[in-house]
């Protein structure tokens, strides 16, 4: 389900957002989806977090989107770096644009507008560094 969910246009259009997004960064931002998360969506989404390794970026700042399709669940996991940058309702207020297209169905759209904030925090934080910035992390979705 979670993998048929966006055609491949739209995977297409995810990844070159994110890879739009980094172009601006140092940091990275991956998207996980999967069809359930039992438990906590927090947790879920931490247990992701490490299983892609997002924790070894070298600045520790690693944005996870996640996606629970089914469950209709979703979290935004930035590591210690960007989150010591952030304003302190950056994320929420992350979540809440992405829901707002979540609700009209318009899931990429939902997804990329969240990378494209992600982005611009990340930007803002960590700029791109043209003589040692290497993509340390595939811009792919990732499913599970």
């Amino acid at each position: 389900m979670a993998e048929k969910l966006f055609s491949p246009e739209e995977k297409e259009q995810i990844k070159t957002a994110i890879q739009s997004a980094e172009t601006r960064t140092s940091g990275e931002i991956q998207v996980h989806i999967e069809n359930n998360c039992k438990g906590n969506v927090l947790d879920r989404a931490a247990e992701v977090f490490e299983t892609l390794k997002m924790y070894q970026t070298k600045d520790r700042n690693g944005v996870l989107i996640y996606l629970a399709v089914l469950d209709h669940k979703f979290a935004i996991l930035g590591d210690a770096g960007i989150n010591s940058a952030v304003p302190a309702d950056f994320w929420e207020s992350t979540k809440e644009l992405m829901a707002s297209n979540f609700r009209q169905g318009k899931f990429t759209q939902g997804l990329i507008a969240g990378i494209h904030l992600a982005g611009d925090q990340l930007g803002a934080h960590f700029p791109f560094d043209k003589t040692g910035d290497t993509n340390e992390l595939s811009d792919d979705v990732s499913f599970g």
